[in-house]
């Protein structure tokens, strides 16, 4: 995926456009799809010929594709998506690989369960890369940015699930300051879940364009100070919040180790605080289970370490990089590797 989880966008107000056939082509034409990290994946993950390998976020298929150059016809990348369109693009774009590639729709918190249906057991290489894609941002009809005029959506898996501008009209303004602090981290959250709740009563709020002005109105003059858009934690805090981002990244990462071979790695791509937090939390859980004396020989205590952490300090894009693509600048990425 090409990251979108810090959309720094100019602070002119959206513009309204409608959505067309054959929206999703014209995004990959238009927008080209560029894997974050992608030379720090491959080199990393180090994935072998005749290897299975797990891209449980395939978005257009960009860490794919090298993943599978890599593997080989001999080896298999399951791929999962909880976007029916991404699986789409992607499938017509990797078909050239033909049965290696093997697209799943389901959601990667589930991914124990939608391994064993394809039954792969024991794997070689997993990767997420938690980002939004740029087909998915750049879409006004998915209701992600602030930058177009859209319906408030938000919802990676657009056919489950409860939608961003479901979650306003519910929420009250407690919880709405909870959520805007603790997944926006916004300063300003309780003003804005009361400017919302206020809102609300006068029209539904539907959409982005509606959403954007309200939050810049209540934040006021001030707002130009921001380096990025003052809409972007409250657009960033909904997305968390409606597909369940944050909630059991912990126990997917063990269940993902626990999936991979001995010497298999896990690589994760996070872009902002609240998911490296908990992925460094839980691999150092993982790498640090053995309670013995340093001098022990063996292990006595029965809680032997289940990884290695390649990555001590997560590996951030160059300057080159991110001149070249700006929605990475906020990516890091930790890898481990089992014992």
């Amino acid at each position: 995926m090409q990251s979108a989880k810090s959309e720094t966008l100019s602070r002119r107000p959206p513009h309204a456009t409608t959505g067309s056939p054959g929206r999703e082509k014209a995004l990959t034409q238009t927008c080209p799809h560029v894997p974050v990290l992608l030379t720090e994946v491959l080199e990393l993950l180090a994935p072998s010929e005749g290897a299975t390998v797990i891209d449980g976020t395939l978005g257009a298929g960009g860490h794919a594709e090298a993943l599978l150059e890599r593997v080989g016809p001999g080896g298999r990348l399951i791929a999962i998506d909880r976007d029916p369109a991404a699986i789409e693009i992607a499938r017509h774009r990797l078909a050239r690989f033909g049965e290696a590639f093997l697209p799943v729709h389901g959601n990667h918190m589930e991914l124990r369960e939608l391994l064993h249906g394809q039954q792969a057991y024991a794997v070689d290489g997993i990767l997420f890369d938690l980002g939004l894609s740029s087909m998915q941002l750049d879409d006004p009809q998915r209701g992600f940015s602030f930058r177009q005029d859209g319906p408030l959506d938000m919802r990676m898996d657009p056919s489950r699930g409860e939608s961003a501008a479901e979650l306003l009209a519910r929420c009250s303004e407690h919880e709405l300051r909870d959520l805007l602090s603790t997944y926006g981290e916004e300063r300003r959250a309780l003003a804005i879940a009361r400017r919302v709740v206020r809102e609300r009563e006068r029209r539904p709020l539907e959409r982005t364009a509606h959403l954007a002005e309200i939050v810049a109105q209540t934040l006021g003059p001030q707002a130009r100070k921001y380096r990025i858009h003052p809409a972007t934690r409250t657009f960033q805090a909904l997305r968390i919040a409606v597909n369940r981002e944050v909630e059991g990244l912990e126990q997917l990462v063990a269940e993902a180790v626990s999936l991979l071979r001995r010497g298999g790695r896990l690589a994760i791509l996070s872009y902002h605080s609240l998911e490296d937090r908990a992925v460094k939390r839980t691999y150092r859980g993982l790498a640090q289970r053995c309670t013995c004396p340093p001098r022990m020989p063996v292990c006595g205590c029965g809680r032997e370490n289940l990884i290695r952490i390649l990555t001590p300090k997560p590996v951030r894009p160059s300057e080159m990089e991110v001149e070249r693509n700006p929605r990475a600048s906020s990516a890091r990425l930790r890898v481990a590797e089992r014992l």
